[in-house]
């Protein structure tokens, strides 16, 4: 993936395109370091939206869904019934795929579980990151790490947390730094990261 030049003059990677909630996605928020066990968990439900689906899809509809999963609170969607199962697939404002809407049901107890034996999701997710030293590989979809986590989450009963899934949520989350060199906020996002690993 090569950088482009966007209509501000500024470099950026090519796969955001000149969107402008893309842009702002990509300047703002993808990349950058999170330890936010909210902003963790919704990550990881979103990729399991976004499977087999573009994630313009999930952005533009990333304010329904965090509406009618409570803000993603982990301990709110946790307790989720049939009802609000019926709720969610009759909601046009989301993915209405009963399957992914159960799984993140279940992910929510999943990730309680893990909160009280690891202490937060960012301790456990940020065990997986990887070294400052880490520079983007051309189209790179699956790595050793997002099949280890992946391995895990399934192993402790969570659900759509594929490799693929799991390597779009370490780039999101800055677990990885997947800006291309030129991207005018790869530094920054590095930077970022650096203070994160070293504590």
């Amino acid at each position: 993936m090569r950088a482009i030049t966007g209509s501000d003059g500024l470099p950026r990677c090519g796969w955001c395109g000149d969107d402008p909630l893309y842009v702002e996605y990509h300047d703002e928020e993808w990349g950058r370091p999170t330890t936010d066990d909210r902003s963790l968990f919704e990550k990881v439900c979103l990729e399991g939206f976004q499977s087999g689906l573009s994630w313009i899809t999930i952005l533009r509809k990333r304010p329904a869904f965090r509406q009618a999963f409570v803000g993603f609170d982990m301990s709110t969607v946790s307790r989720f019934d049939e009802d609000d199962v019926a709720r969610l697939l009759s909601d046009p404002g989301i993915i209405r795929h009963q399957g992914k809407i159960r799984a993140t049901i279940n992910n929510a107890a999943r990730a309680l579980e893990l909160v009280a034996e690891q202490g937060s999701l960012a301790d456990y997710f940020w065990h997986y990151a990887e070294p400052a030293t880490s520079i983007p590989t051309a189209d790179m979809v699956v790595t050793e790490t997002s099949s280890a986590i992946a391995t895990d989450l399934r192993r402790r009963g969570w659900k759509f947390v594929g490799p693929t899934t799991m390597y779009a949520f370490m780039q999101a989350m800055g677990l990885v730094n997947d800006h291309v060199g030129q991207c005018h906020v790869r530094e920054e996002c590095e930077d970022s990261r650096l203070s994160v690993l070293i504590g």
